[in-house]
């Protein structure tokens, strides 16, 4: 079989395929390199009886307090629950606030589609607006790194840095999910605008509209919909991310849990899981319902 016939060949795998086996040697050799086991993933015979206690706690949620040292001053335990599940959306609300301004703001910075025009411009023009594009295009590719940086950094880790600098504090939790999630909203909201279809665009600038006036009017109103749809979806993530700030101090429900679980109050433990569980469903139905309304509309 001559070289020119072997190289018309195609290959046996195609491109999703050579991902796939690529992903997959990959997966093998970090497993090999962590000198990971199947039989790892069994737990001891003391293992076994923490884990016993703490499926058994699933069946029998605590109503009342597992401990017989709990303070007279002490609220009953589901209002101890319900307030830390109030104080966890607290949190969030405040921590997505604060990120929607920077996700809005940096997103805005961090779209192409306000300065720069789909269409070829004349010469003439594209000429005498020279230096403005290259001083736009070096403010929009400093942008694009501030918003990787921001989001690259876990939330975890941002309290970790706040906490050691201002302290245990409301603000310090407060930013620490506002900086990563309003890197990650404005990543995803320049994309969309980025991506908007250009229709009513095309339209506006027929008529003589041109720069920021065409992404008002032409390019917002379209992404408007989907940025609001995926505001929603980061507001369940807030709260999540929420509750698990609470087990650095923070007086979320996250904090309760890991004093209950310290204590060896599984069904404590289970009581605040299944509350945050009810929590999380409830704002997926009542945002899954506000997205369709918003997006469909």
């Amino acid at each position: 079989m001559s070289a020119e016939t072997l190289a018309a060949r195609p290959s046996p795998l195609s491109r999703r395929g050579r991902l796939l086996l690529g992903l997959l040697l990959a997966a093998a050799a970090a497993w090999a390199t962590l000198g990971l086991a199947p039989s790892d993933a069994l737990p001891g015979e003391a293992g076994r009886g923490i884990l016993r206690l703490f499926l058994e706690g699933a069946l029998s949620p605590a109503l009342t307090y597992e401990g017989s040292d709990v303070p007279a001053d002490a609220p009953p335990l589901l209002a101890r629950v319900a307030g830390a599940l109030w104080r966890t959306v607290v949190f969030a609300v405040a921590g997505l606030s604060l990120s929607l301004v920077i996700g809005v703001v940096l997103g805005f910075l961090g779209a192409r589609s306000w300065w720069e025009d789909d269409e070829r411009e004349c010469a003439v023009r594209a000429r005498a607006r020279a230096p403005v594009r290259r001083v736009l295009a070096a403010v929009h590719l400093s942008v694009r790194v501030t918003i990787a940086l921001m989001r690259s950094v876990h939330e975890l880790l941002w309290a970790v840095l706040l906490l050691a600098a201002l302290g245990l504090t409301s603000f310090s939790a407060v930013i620490a999910i506002a900086i990563p999630y309003g890197g990650t909203l404005a990543k995803v909201f320049s994309e969309m605008l980025d991506e908007c279809p250009r229709d009513t665009v095309r339209s506006l600038r027929a008529i003589g509209a041109r720069g920021v006036s065409v992404f008002a009017w032409g390019l917002l109103p379209r992404a408007m919909g989907d940025m609001s749809a995926y505001a929603f979806y980061r507001f369940e993530c807030a709260v999540r991310s929420s509750a698990i700030l609470g087990f650095f101090g923070y007086p979320t429900i996250g904090y309760y849990l890991r004093l209950s679980a310290e204590n060896v109050h599984y069904r404590e433990v289970w009581t605040y899981l299944y509350a945050l569980l009810a929590l999380v469903g409830l704002l997926e139905l009542w945002s899954s319902r506000l997205r369709r309304r918003v997006v469909m509309r």
